[in-house]
């Protein structure tokens, strides 16, 4: 998409992914009578269930009856990849355009009854509580579960390094979560020194946008959806506003 405006885009891989937790989500997914429903913000908890599928027994036990069992419940996601991960794994999502967890939620509560069957919600170590928060106040049980933690990637800051000495400083830099700004801002401050104020900050989403602003950054774009469409088109305005 990038492309297509005509600008050259750089994908540095800032986090690592460790899977926790494995065998009791599966667990908990052989007993979808005790849930009213399933609930995905990230495409991480779905690579966590294709992990636990890989097992011969549990990917039998899945096509077999659970997969149908789940698919007679609401599975609720907050974007374009988590759903198309959901469809992988053979489930109908819901709620992919709401785009963040806020918008979620109130997806969700206009669907759901208080005092149901709990959700269940496979997520990270660094969830944010808006989710959790704003179903509890309107009474929708929430079961999480962590199963992935996010650590910086191991060859980041090299990967920045290389960049900066090779191309120079970037026209554009964007954030995809507030944990890529919390890792990634204190390299790239050092290594654009006064030059970074010549750089345009992008933010896939308004969550990101937060985060960047909260770090002290200027977001000159933030994506009006998390799509790859409307990120493109946000940076090729705010760099074109100053003709860069």
């Amino acid at each position: 998409e990038l492309g297509l405006y005509g600008l050259e885009a750089t994908l540095i891989p800032v986090l690592s992914f460790e899977f926790i937790s494995l065998e009791s989500l599966f667990e908990k997914l052989s007993h979808p009578e005790c849930y009213g429903g399933l609930v995905f913000t990230s495409p991480r908890a779905l690579e966590a269930i294709k992990i636990c599928l890989k097992e011969n027994s549990n990917s039998e036990a899945w096509s077999k009856s659970l997969k149908q069992r789940w698919n007679t419940k609401p599975v609720y996601v907050v974007g374009k990849a988590t759903a198309s991960l959901v469809e992988e794994i053979g489930l109908v999502p819901q709620g992919e355009k709401s785009g963040n967890a806020e918008k979620l939620a109130e997806f969700i509560c206009s669907r759901e009854k208080p005092n149901s069957s709990s959700l269940l919600f496979p997520c990270g170590a660094l969830k944010r509580e808006v989710l959790p928060t704003v179903l509890k106040e309107k009474g929708i049980p929430l079961e999480s579960l962590t199963v992935y933690q996010t650590t910086q990637h191991a060859d980041l800051q090299e990967s920045l390094s290389s960049y900066f000495s090779q191309q120079g400083i970037p026209a554009s830099i964007v954030f995809f979560s507030p944990s890529g700004v919390k890792f990634c801002l204190q390299h790239i401050q050092k290594l654009s020194g006064d030059f970074i104020n010549h750089t345009k900050f992008a933010a896939i989403g308004p969550t990101t946008a937060e985060a960047m602003e909260a770090a002290g950054i200027t977001v000159s774009c933030t994506a009006e959806n998390p799509t790859p469409q409307d990120l493109a088109a946000g940076i090729q305005r705010a760099l074109h506003q100053q003709n860069c």
